[in-house]
């Protein structure tokens, strides 16, 4: 959990700094402080489990396998991208890996989950989505229409919310009446936890529980997780919003460093053991942006492969006239 909480930091550090070289055209969106809620549940998934990260989730996506230099290759364009090169933004996805791409309207992902855990109990599959996305979303009516399809109909699935206190520059007592976002699952019918989001252990736990009850046949569970964003709503964004001494308190309380604590108390690394694992993801970073600058860029002629069903796609003059027999 160490090295995937910190390879997702030191990723998207070295994602900026393409940004600002100008060699990312897309946006660019941090999850730096919130690492331990992507870390602490993707985690627990099993291969045939499914994941809906939103834009900052970084390690359920190294946790679920995508290879940092395709990651990488994705945001610069390129062929060998999940989206071969046509985003350059946050929207990629892998079904290889059972990993839903993220779609931008806040909130829109969660019903998409749902038929993917709706799919798994349909099919008596004992499988499980893990749906995260931040406080803003569940302000939106497709959050609160997906809560009560999930708790009606018991999906195997586990709400993720990254509460991080700013839904883009909108405070959350600015966007709900209630004290926490656990209070609206009670609407619902639906069991909800609400933990500290950079206690990558706690993250853990509730999660854990939460998917055994979900494998179970037992239904949905939303949870809480309390964080804070440490940086703009984006890499264009300079947060001149958030008052400096939240950002002083919160880098007090940093997931990678508590975790770091607690593993050497316990005895289970050593400080040279964390310094020798932070030079290896050095050196991985190194390499991943390499191969994926040296992966080519797509194509013209294979803009449209993929987009529709019909093969003739590929073929702009074919696609104009129908098909015979259709």
């Amino acid at each position: 959990m160490l090295y995937s909480m910190k390879m997702m930091r030191e990723m998207e550090h070295r994602i900026e700094k393409l940004y600002r070289q100008g060699k990312i055209v897309g946006g660019v969106f941090f999850g730096r402080g919130q690492e331990a809620i992507s870390t602490g549940s993707a985690i627990l998934t099993e291969a045939e489990d499914a994941v809906c990260p939103c834009h900052r989730d970084l390690a359920a996506f190294l946790i679920r396998g995508m290879e940092p230099w395709v990651i990488f290759a994705h945001y610069l364009g390129r062929r060998d991208g999940p989206t071969r090169g046509r985003d350059g933004n946050t929207h990629m996805g892998s079904l290889k890996h059972r990993i839903i791409s993220y779609i931008s309207s806040m909130a829109a992902i969660v019903p998409v989950a749902n038929g993917v855990a709706f799919s798994f109990q349909y099919r008596k599959q004992p499988n499980v989505v893990l749906c995260y996305f931040g406080d803003g979303a569940t302000s939106r009516g497709e959050w609160h229409e997906a809560m009560n399809y999930g708790a009606v109909f018991k999906l195997p699935i586990v709400y993720l919310c990254n509460n991080n206190k700013y839904a883009y520059s909108t405070p959350t007592q600015r966007q709900m009446a209630v004290a926490h976002i656990t209070d609206r699952a009670s609407g619902y019918g639906m069991p909800c936890r609400r933990v500290d989001g950079n206690d990558v252990l706690a993250v853990y736990e509730a999660t854990q529980e939460a998917i055994l009850q979900a494998r179970s046949g037992g239904g949905p569970t939303l949870i809480e997780c309390e964080t804070f964003r440490m940086s703009g709503h984006s890499a264009h964004d300079g947060a001149e919003y958030v008052p400096k001494e939240l950002f002083e308190e919160w880098a007090g309380k940093c997931p990678i460093a508590r975790f770091e604590k607690v593993l050497r108390e316990r005895g289970l690394l050593t400080a040279e053991e964390i310094a020798r694992m932070y030079e290896r993801i050095a050196e991985e970073i190194e390499q991943a942006v390499q191969r994926a600058e040296e992966s080519p860029f797509p194509d013209a002629g294979e803009l449209l492969d993929g987009v529709f069903a019909d093969s003739q796609a590929k073929n702009p003059q074919a696609a104009a006239s129908p098909a015979k027999g259709n």
